[in-house]
């Protein structure tokens, strides 16, 4: 018997399953439901610094994502692929690399919920330890020498709208912020990326490449959890579907058990409450309307949130336009605290993009970082192969869309400067003749009915195993990733988000297993 089964290898569960697997004395079964692949195995669409290809690519979907899985961003909207990285490293090998830390207020808010030891105080030291800062690694409240390294491109190497964007957002009157990850990080900065030698460096490299030797860790690809097997208000194992290894059971798949004393699921804001659900622990009346036997009553989909993102395309100058397939697609943003509606510290992101493909027009976006619209996510079928259905419920909440309408204002007056503008044949949005400054005039009403049209988001789910205090009925996960009422199970990855961390999640994730590794060590 394994003393804990890790599910899915992703952002959270490499860390999880690298730093339990520290102490020999433990079996660490980790269990991916993609592809296992090792570092000097690494194809090109995994380690260039260009992730469009392997988001993008029906080729690369199939193999490295979840092809089939759709989400519908804003209610009217239609549902549309959602990327999630399948396969060790989950989506930090096919995310956008941003090492962006989550804000310290952004904690504190989460222990004010109830969420005892994660407070700022709590949860920022661990941001050293996970990396390995090449510029400012030395300075006080960074980390050199950690699994992760961050790296910022010099501007020199930059694209044409990241130098756009950071000149007209200088010329605008936003400062210039040397460390986006520093305590007063705002302003027109370089991404922090996790990339070394100009290749992406995923959690599958970081953690778990350096763990492989170690006789009590055991990794598994292709291997689907079904479900997690309860007997008696404890969970026992996993039950699994291992591809290639059945005769007549769904697609070649055999269904077996596999026991553990300790069950901790980091399969994502997607697939963690799936499996949650297909276990019997989620709302009663949607496990009973499924015919799932009811092991826990508790809200597993509910509170799903992601970053809400609005764009412009940028058409570049011929001359200027990237033609090198592993040009960078993002190095400069710009973060501000919009001072409305509740937003909070660093609640709002402007992004430069410099291609969505080799050949593909540019854009500009601007985001929300603390969302406060909640979405669902319900079992479609309790098929473990077919994935659940996703409302994201993007800019339901007022709040967001006040935020959303002053970002698109925002944007249009850095359109308009000469560091964007003379770059450009034109700027306007989407499958329109429509220009930011004229979007940014209309009344209104029909500013927001484009946005509800024209949003998208990050890619940054979150929040579907919310957790809350011990005392808290109204979460599923405890503060130390227990799940509520069953023991021997937790959830430890970007689902258990109580609120926004306001930052690209993938950083936050990783602090998250890092965290909760700690506090099982502790046991």
């Amino acid at each position: 018997m394994y003393d804990v089964i890790v599910v899915g290898g992703g952002s959270a569960g490499a860390a999880v399953a690298a730093r339990l697997s520290e102490d020999p004395g433990r079996r660490v079964l980790l269990l991916e439901a993609g592809l296992d692949w090792r570092a000097d195995q690494a194809p090109w669409e995994v380690t260039t610094p260009n992730p469009i290809p392997i988001i993008h690519k029906r080729e690369f979907q199939e193999k490295w994502q979840w092809p089939d899985l759709l989400t519908r961003r804003v209610a009217g909207q239609e549902a549309r692929f959602y990327w999630r990285g399948k396969g060790l490293g989950g989506s930090s090998m096919m995310n956008g690399q941003i090492a962006i830390r989550g804000v310290a207020d952004a904690f504190d808010e989460w222990a004010a919920h109830g969420c005892t030891g994660w407070s700022a105080k709590d949860v920022m030291p661990l941001f050293s330890v996970i990396e390995d800062d090449l510029e400012f690694g030395d300075t006080e409240g960074h980390g050199r020498g950690g699994p992760l390294p961050v790296y910022r491109a010099p501007p020199g190497t930059w694209g044409p709208i990241d130098r756009g964007l950071r000149d007209a957002a200088l010329a605008s009157g936003y400062p210039w912020c040397a460390d986006l990850n520093g305590p007063d990080g705002e302003g027109a900065a370089c991404y922090p990326i996790n990339s070394r030698n100009h290749r992406r460096i995923s959690t599958n490299e970081a953690y778990l490449e350096p763990a492989r030797g170690r006789a009590n860790l055991e990794i598994r690809g292709k291997v689907l959890v079904d479900r997690v097997v309860i007997r008696d208000g404890a969970a026992t194992g996993v039950r699994v579907r291992v591809e290639g290894q059945g005769e007549g059971k769904g697609d070649g798949e055999a269904c077996s058990e596999i026991s553990a004393r300790q069950i901790v699921l980091c399969g994502g804001a997607i697939h963690s409450p799936a499996i949650l659900l297909r276990s019997g622990i989620g709302p009663a009346d949607e496990l009973k309307a499924m015919g799932i036997a009811v092991e826990r009553d508790l809200p597993v989909g509910r509170h799903f949130f992601d970053h809400p993102l609005f764009r412009a395309t940028i058409q570049l100058r011929e001359d200027i336009r990237p033609t090198d397939p592993d040009t960078r697609h993002t190095n400069c943003c710009v973060t501000y605290s919009s001072g409305l509606a509740d937003g909070g510290k660093r609640d709002m992101i402007l992004i430069a993009f410099n291609h969505r493909g080799i050949g593909v027009p540019g854009a500009i976006g601007a985001g929300l970082f603390n969302a406060y619209s909640r979405g669902s996510l319900k079992l479609a079928s309790i098929d473990p192969q077919i994935d659940p259905v996703v409302e994201e419920n993007m800019l339901a909440d007022p709040r967001d869309m006040l935020r959303m309408m002053d970002a698109v204002k925002r944007l249009a007056v850095l359109t308009v400067q000469p560091a964007l503008a003379g770059i450009a044949d034109w700027i306007r949005l989407t499958d329109t003749d429509l220009t930011l400054p004229q979007a940014a005039a209309l009344p209104d009403r029909e500013l927001e009915a484009l946005l509800r049209r024209d949003t998208g988001d990050i890619q940054h789910a979150a929040g579907s195993c919310r957790m809350t205090g011990f005392n808290d009925a109204d979460g599923v996960v405890n503060p130390d990733g227990t799940v509520k009422g069953i023991a021997g199970l937790r959830v430890a990855d970007a689902s258990i988000m109580p609120s926004d961390c306001r930052a690209n999640t993938h950083f936050t994730t990783v602090v998250i297993g890092e965290a909760i590794a700690r506090m099982m060590r502790k046991l």
